[in-house]
């Protein structure tokens, strides 16, 4: 499979002019990209059901020149520093409030916000293990992989089927700004024909760190856009945390959206595995297979019609809480939320207001207060999601979506 990358990952590039450098052909860019499903089918046998752990195919990037980054990038407030063939930008704020970017997989693995103390606390939960292989994700790097903090999962389908891609590495297409205001990073995927173009715009502020996605549709045909934003924000635990607005949305239970960065206990919602098996499949069934096959008359039949009418009422309902405790295990979809709610950790006497711009879904995960490990697992994830409803693009037509996590504590 050959591959093209920008000339900002070439390790020998020449640098070109501050004009042309910015706005690179778009053949510049990836032309052949592993792909996943955000939501996979879980793996069963007769012995134990499991989640799917999705790997990124092993891909040969070229190192990343910081060198020219940091020559063609200077003065907006961002600094890069190599990590093997990966590269991690650097956005500090003049009031303290920073962020940490990885390149080319965009993972967002730190947002420092500024406090009305004058110090900074860590708003982002992120997971460093050992990787399995050096190569093995888009955000490993120095034989170590990256999870947590602020990603995205998203497919790409046409109408025609002719597209169907998974933006996953990024190359670096413009930053601006400065210090004493705003930094924003812009961030550019195409697939692989250059008929579909997404560009991820990070921008940290004073006082927000915004995450922009802007679609453009080239084709001929409508494109199918389903996935998430997902953002892992770190909390004492999750028995001291608090959803706070979400009182009347409606909300559907579903599988937890999987991706190369998302953090799950691998026990998620165990009870006992006999019961976690029909749990799953149950709950499969209902996300994959809407239309549902004629009834049976056996009783094997009737009592598998009375589970799922019983699992489908668990699983359907409205939020009737509006001070939610986020301490028992959930993963749920929220149909009609507020643009705006707040996540309240007493723990930490910490409060993030999350917003979203473009979405209609906001997906909730919480991994429950259960565990003995807090420290990989005292997190709840957000995103701002299309997934029971997936953004449709027109042909030549443009789409824009987008989260704020806001910091109301200055």
């Amino acid at each position: 499979m050959s591959m093209a990358f920008s000339p900002f990952l070439l390790p020998n590039f020449s640098p070109l002019s501050t004009a042309s450098a910015k706005h690179i052909d778009s053949s510049s860019y990836p032309s052949s990209l592993p792909s996943f499903s955000f939501l996979q089918l879980y793996k069963t046998n007769s012995n134990k059901t499991e989640f799917p752990v999705p790997k990124v195919a092993s891909i040969p990037y070229q190192p990343i020149n910081v060198d020219y980054l940091e020559e063609e990038f200077s003065g907006h407030g961002v600094i890069f520093k190599g990590i093997g063939d990966s590269c991690v930008a650097k956005m500090e704020l003049e009031n303290g409030s920073k962020a940490i970017m990885m390149l080319p997989s965009g993972l967002i693995t730190s947002y420092k916000a500024s406090m009305w103390h004058g110090g900074t606390v860590e708003l982002l939960q992120a997971s460093v293990s050992e990787s399995e292989e050096k190569n093995e994700g888009a955000a490993a790097a120095a034989g170590v992989a990256i999870q947590g903090g602020v990603s995205l999962a998203f497919d790409c389908v046409s109408e025609d089927e002719q597209v169907s891609w998974s933006p996953t590495n990024w190359a670096l297409h413009d930053i601006r700004g400065n210090p004493q205001q705003e930094i924003q990073v812009q961030l550019i995927s195409t697939d692989s024909e250059d008929k579909v173009e997404i560009k991820y715009v990070i921008t940290l502020k004073e006082d927000v760190l915004v995450s922009e996605l802007v679609v453009s549709n080239s084709k001929s045909s409508s494109l199918q856009l389903t996935g998430s934003i997902l953002s892992h924000l770190t909390v004492s635990s999750p028995d001291a945390t608090y959803a706070v607005g979400l009182e009347r949305s409606d909300f559907f239970s579903r599988l937890p959206i999987l991706s190369s960065f998302g953090i799950i206990p691998p026990d998620f919602g165990l009870k006992n595995e006999s019961q976690i098996s029909k749990l799953w499949q149950q709950m499969a069934q209902k996300a994959f297979m809407p239309v549902w096959g004629p009834k049976t008359q056996n009783d094997d039949g009737n009592e598998a019609e009375r589970n799922q009418r019983e699992n489908e009422e668990e699983m359907e309902g409205e939020e009737d809480d509006n001070y939610k405790h986020l301490r028992d295990q959930m993963s749920r979809i929220y149909t009609s939320a507020p643009t705006d709610f707040t996540i309240i950790d007493r723990g930490r006497r910490n409060s993030v207001i999350v917003g979203r711009d473009g979405f209609d879904e906001l997906y909730m995960f919480s991994p429950g207060s259960s565990h003995e490990d807090y420290g990989k697992y005292s997190y709840i994830c957000v995103g701002q999601s299309a997934v029971l409803k997936p953004v449709i693009v027109g042909p030549n037509e443009s789409w824009r979506g987008g989260q704020r996590l806001y910091n109301p504590n200055l």
